[in-house]
């Protein structure tokens, strides 16, 4: 198992140019993940920035790229005290994949001066259903439930059983499987859990992020991470998510929202 680093590592080899190896592991079914892919164009943008923590990223999918050898082109866009913009693609074959704009910071582990955000009321971490790469109702294998660990609170697991609640909700605990701690990075892969939401609303299968946009809002304490997944609407076959992420000290750490395909069963 390697880890989320060595995963999502990049090698510079060009004026803003990189090149990655997309690993296998951090896939759903045979497509990598979203939160995943946008990590590694975090990783290369952080290197032309000298601001140190990713804090907003909006990207999109427009092709499902393989694992294997990708290139990722860093556009700078501006600079100011507390802030770089870019604009980042990673491509393979000449093809582009995925695009997204980013936002570098300083990230600090304070508190809010305000918040509304309320953690979800759910079983303890140890207390909840841990799913496998081949998790219960899955008509594919998850690799990425192998090296990210996640419980899912057992109120939202009905629809393993095909008995779905639908109440457009999903909570689980999370935690990387090599033991390294959450930063601003692997928090992406975080806000775009598995399952999706669309398996608790009876639509099991593949459901592609089409666009997804992340806050990170301060840098995690060390352990799991909490996070509930929220629909809202589903209509032709397209659905909005709205996941959260509440560190171990209870603190908002990061936030998304996302567009997905999803197919909506007959009748």
């Amino acid at each position: 198992m390697g880890s989320f680093k060595e995963a999502t590592a990049v090698e510079k080899v060009g004026d803003g140019e990189f090149k990655a190896d997309l690993d296998a592991q951090w896939s759903v079914g045979t497509k990598l993940h979203g939160g995943y892919l946008l990590a590694v164009l975090g990783r290369a943008a952080a290197e032309l920035s000298e601001h140190p923590h990713l804090t907003a990223i909006s990207g999109s999918f427009p092709m499902a790229p393989d694992p294997g050898p990708a290139t990722v082109h860093v556009e700078f866009l501006q600079a100011s005290r507390t802030l770089t913009q870019l604009r980042a693609r990673l491509s393979q074959n000449g093809k582009p994949c995925v695009e997204a704009l980013i936002t570098q910071g300083t990230l600090t582990d304070n508190d809010p001066w305000w918040t509304n955000f309320q953690a979800p009321e759910m079983l303890a971490e140890q207390d909840c259903v841990r799913f496998a790469g081949k998790p219960p109702g899955a008509t594919f294998e998850v690799p990425i439930l192998d090296v990210v660990e996640a419980r899912i609170d057992p109120s939202t697991t009905g629809w393993a059983m095909g008995e779905p609640t639908r109440t457009g909700s999903i909570s689980t605990w999370q935690r990387l499987a090599d033991g390294s701690d959450w930063d601003p990075l692997s928090l992406l892969v975080a806000l775009d859990p598995v399952p999706p939401v669309s398996f608790e609303l009876g639509a099991p299968g593949w459901a592609p992020t089409l666009q997804m946009s992340a806050y990170i809002r301060r840098l995690p304490a060390p352990g799991s991470v909490q996070v509930q997944l929220n629909a809202s609407d589903v209509t032709n076959n397209r659905m909005d998510e709205a996941a959260f992420a509440w560190d171990s000290s209870g603190r908002v750490v990061a936030q998304a929202n996302q567009f997905a395909a999803v197919r909506v069963p007959r009748g």
